[in-house]
């Protein structure tokens, strides 16, 4: 059973009860989803897209870049002109806002963790510590062997810049321009494993060729390890912005730890999906407003 928001609490009682449990809390598990990197200003479609796919759009009839993502290219040289403009604009460029950013303020002072599904690199940028953050669904900013051969992941920086470069367009303060004169790169360009040879992809779990690498496992470690270390103690599970597209790791994984961990409390923060099991209600605070509408009010309390 769930508790729906029927009765909606106002923005400020809201922001002013997630603060208090921030301040009171021993520790803090941030769980995000791709709502959070949305607010932040990371859209998939309307101007976003148009502005660095529209030729793609022109040519292919599709209308945002996740569709795109799935779209059967005739030559790798055309996949990853398409591929390389994605991983550019959604990895190393920021974000419009300063959710994120925002998001470390409130936190940086605590025991904190983040659990995230997302694949941006937000939360490095923003200024979260690496070793504080586990990517269960890998990173736009790696590649891997397409079979996979071997159990490795490589950064792709350099090699996305050329890619971009080559289409026609430039790179300046780390930001795209927005008047690409090709679809296609070199040849020359197109990644292949160094292993055995066949094409690299991008490190992002679709399947069973997701590769989990060293990093990957150490993450986990110490996701592990912060979780045995403050189950006991008065940790805050805050979800933003978490689907039920991959529910299981973040959304009912912080259900259960609440239902288990008396001392615990959970915070749902998503203006579409913000509700919590019965069994967890009498600990649970759900928040069905905008991440950035709730900062702003934060803003408005703490003047």
């Amino acid at each position: 059973m769930f508790t729906k928001i029927w009765t909606k609490k106002s923005i400020e009682t809201c922001s002013k009860e997630l603060m208090d449990k921030i301040n009171e809390a021993d520790s803090i598990l941030i769980g995000a989803g791709s709502g959070l990197s949305t607010s932040a200003g990371f859209t998939y479609s309307g101007n976003r897209f148009k502005t660095y796919f529209s030729d793609f759009e022109a040519k292919y009839h599709f209308h945002d870049m996740y569709s795109g993502g799935f779209y059967p290219f005739d030559s790798l040289e055309e996949y990853w002109a398409y591929w390389s403009r994605y991983i550019y604009i959604n990895r190393y460029m920021d974000p419009d806002k300063d959710t994120y950013k925002n998001l470390f303020d409130l936190v940086k002072e605590k025991e904190y963790f983040v659990l995230t599904t997302n694949v941006d690199h937000c939360f490095q940028k923003a200024g979260f510590h690496k070793k504080r953050i586990f990517y269960t669904q890998g990173d736009y900013g790696l590649f891997q062997c397409s079979q996979p051969c071997h159990k490795k992941t490589y950064d792709n920086q350099k090699l996305i810049e050329e890619m971009c470069k080559a289409q026609g367009f430039t790179i300046e303060h780390g930001i795209l321009s927005s008047k690409p004169v090709s679809m296609t790169i070199p040849s020359e360009l197109v990644p292949y494993c160094p292993h055995c040879h066949k094409p690299m992809t991008m490190n992002l779990r679709a399947d069973s060729t997701f590769v989990e690498d060293e990093g990957w496992y150490q993450a986990q470690e110490r996701y592990a390890q912060f979780l045995d270390h403050h189950k006991y103690g008065n940790i805050l599970f805050l979800e933003i912005g978490v689907g039920n597209n991959t529910p299981v790791i973040i959304k009912y994984n912080f259900w259960n730890q609440v239902d288990h961990l008396k001392d615990s409390f959970y915070i749902n923060i998503n203006p579409m999906e913000a509700y919590a099991p019965d069994s967890i209600k009498k600990r649970s605070l759900c928040i069905p407003y905008d991440f950035n509408e709730v900062l702003e009010e934060i803003k408005n309390i703490n003047k």
